[in-house]
């Protein structure tokens, strides 16, 4: 079994459609050519040049290096992982198909493999930092191979998913940024997105830290950033809300929030979310937000439009963004339990 590394566009874009037609796209725009019918990797270049004249030969190098295993290497049987850019977790499943070319499209979905997605989202915390590192890869279509991450992968699988034990998460060889400056390494490290792994050691802090009713402590806190006045319901039973909020200093302003805050690492249904919605009614809030840490099952995402005027969905990704957004407003112990520091650093270069 071959493992790969497949991104469903730098926003998530194509995340939805990946997943409710079981396929996996490449997803280049103007890319309309039977890329199977390409003799060799330097006739894709030059498909490349043709569609693309105003980018750099490196970068249509790059993109060549990406395609081309899709077309031409990528097998029945062999597994993907697809990070999600709408939730904070991983996709998995199994090609069923061999490559093929739609010539009508519509643009950008000519070329594509057929999936079946087996694992539903997995929490990017059950997996080993060394494991997340190959992942973090900015490549849109690359295999992923290094320190036994295929074998590992699928004993996870086996185990539905329970995360290694120490013995088994020694310390390998995560980070090229301890090898030497030339090493094939510390050229991968060079390729990793860094804010995406800074992101998974803040996800376990948060974890270790607010667990259970602490995580609604947590959210309280950043709406109360946000300016908020709040009343959070004592941990057992709330009634159907964990917090309500209210604009104003009293909390009378509008608009007047009724939200559930759930920890655990299970998406959460449908019927939970409307479970809400009816709390909502009941307490006589005009919308409601659903904090879910485990985030939402699919069909939830796709139905969200429906109730577009009456909920919110935060994942832990969206938590986060929250909790960047405001974290010098947030009180004092709060900051102290999760201790966090800006960090500069160089943007992804185009090519």
């Amino acid at each position: 079994m071959t493992l790969w590394l497949i991104r469903a566009g730098s926003r998530g874009e194509h995340e939805q459609k990946f997943l409710d037609e079981c396929r996996v796209y490449v997803a280049w725009d103007g890319l309309d050519v039977d890329l199977g019918a390409l003799a060799d990797r330097q006739a894709l270049v030059r498909e490349l040049e043709v569609r693309f004249p105003d980018e750099k030969a490196r970068a249509l190098v790059n993109w060549s290096s990406q395609v081309w295993p899709f077309v031409k290497e990528m097998a029945k049987g062999d597994w993907v992982v697809m990070p999600s850019k709408i939730q904070s977790g991983l996709y998995f499943g199994e090609l069923t198909s061999d490559y093929h070319f739609e010539a009508e499209g519509p643009n950008p979905y000519y070329h594509w493999r057929s999936i079946n997605w087996f694992s539903g989202l997995i929490p990017r915390s059950v997996f080993p930092p060394d494991l997340l590192y190959s992942f973090g890869a900015f490549m849109t279509i690359c295999r992923v191979q290094r320190n036994d991450a295929e074998a590992r992968v699928k004993a996870m699988a086996t185990r539905n998913w329970k995360a290694e034990g120490v013995k088994d998460s020694a310390p390998r060889t995560p980070a090229g940024l301890q090898e030497s400056e030339g090493s094939e390494e510390a050229a991968d490290a060079a390729n990793v997105n860094l804010e995406e792994l800074a992101a998974d050691r803040i996800e376990r802090l948060i974890e270790a830290r607010f667990k259970g009713h602490g995580l609604t402590a947590l959210v309280e806190a950043i709406l109360r950033a946000e300016g908020y006045t709040t009343y959070r319901s004592p941990e057992g039973a709330d009634g159907g809300a964990d917090i309500l909020a209210g604009g104003g200093e009293l909390g009378f302003g509008k608009p007047q929030i009724c939200v559930e805050v759930k920890s655990g690492s299970d998406p959460v249904d449908r019927p939970t979310v409307d479970k809400l919605i009816g709390a909502g009614q009941k307490f006589g809030a005009e919308t409601c937000l659903f904090v879910s840490w485990g985030g939402f099952k699919p069909n939830v995402q796709r139905e969200l439009a429906r109730d577009f005027f009456r909920v919110r969905l935060w994942s832990r990704k969206d938590l986060l963004e929250k909790l960047f957004a405001h974290y010098e407003q947030l009180p004092e112990e709060t900051r102290l339990a999760l201790p966090l520091k800006k960090v500069w650093m160089v943007a992804q270069e185009a090519d």
